[in-house]
């Protein structure tokens, strides 16, 4: 019978349990369930796979150096790492000053006069949040956190400013879902890297003067809250289209 090798289950524990905190974070994306389902399912359990797989490479690695067996010793720290990679947003967490984001979920460049979505509506899959504009109680919470989301002041003739706001947003791989070249509008979906959330946007060109304005509203269809994930999409966009 061949003797039990620890190191070696331990290397496979980590292959397993890595594999399984990819899968809750990539999972959606796949085609495998809601995105919420993923994230659930790593804010309960991608800590719990990850200290598993560190404390059996820990037992492996130490039993492979006390007697000498380089080749377990060398399965047990790569299980090692590959546990500590589980484990690496939490870690980072620890040594990081968590930036502390307004509970909203619906980011405007406009807070007076917000971009309207006229071709989604709340019906659209998924969605627990409206897009209906909540007014001044989230514009306020919005320009204390965010007071440089601003409409973007473009030379370029309405047109043109449409044709890269488009160029753009498909250079984001936003999913565009609408186009009204006369009202200069388009409506498109975004979708989060990690656990594929869906954030849904607005864009809407108007003549300002001898200049075109740009505004840009960004709503999650879940949560309460964003993390600001939908500022960040409207100052990455911003960034791109002054480029």
């Amino acid at each position: 019978m061949k003797k039990f090798n620890l190191s070696n289950s331990a290397l496979i524990v980590a292959l397993i349990c890595i594999t399984g905190a990819a899968l809750m974070v990539f999972g959606s994306s796949l085609g495998l369930w809601e995105p919420i389902v993923g994230f659930a399912a790593s804010r309960n359990y991608n800590n719990v796979l990850g200290y598993c797989t560190i404390i059996i490479a820990v037992i492996a690695l130490f039993l492979a150096l006390k007697n000498k067996q380089s080749k377990n010793t060398v399965k047990s720290l790569i299980a090692l790492v590959l546990g500590l990679i589980i484990l690496a947003p939490t870690m980072l967490s620890l040594i990081t000053t968590p930036v502390r984001y307004p509970p909203i979920h619906d980011i405007t460049s406009d807070t007076q006069n917000p971009p309207q979505f006229t071709f989604l509506t709340d019906s659209r899959a998924g969605a627990k949040n409206t897009l209906v504009y909540a007014g001044q109680e989230i514009a306020v919470q919005q320009l204390k956190a965010f007071p440089d989301i601003q409409p973007i002041i473009s030379e370029l003739a309405p047109d043109q400013a449409y044709l890269k706001a488009i160029k753009i947003a498909e250079n984001m791989d936003w999913l565009i879902v609408n186009q009204d070249l006369n009202l200069l509008k388009f409506e498109a979906t975004a979708r989060t890297p990690f656990f594929n959330f869906a954030d849904d946007v607005v864009v809407k060109i108007t003549t300002q003067q001898n200049n075109s304005r740009i505004d840009i509203r960004s709503v999650s269809r879940i949560g309460r809250g964003d993390r600001g994930v939908n500022a960040k999409r409207i100052k990455e966009f911003t960034e791109q289209f002054n480029r």
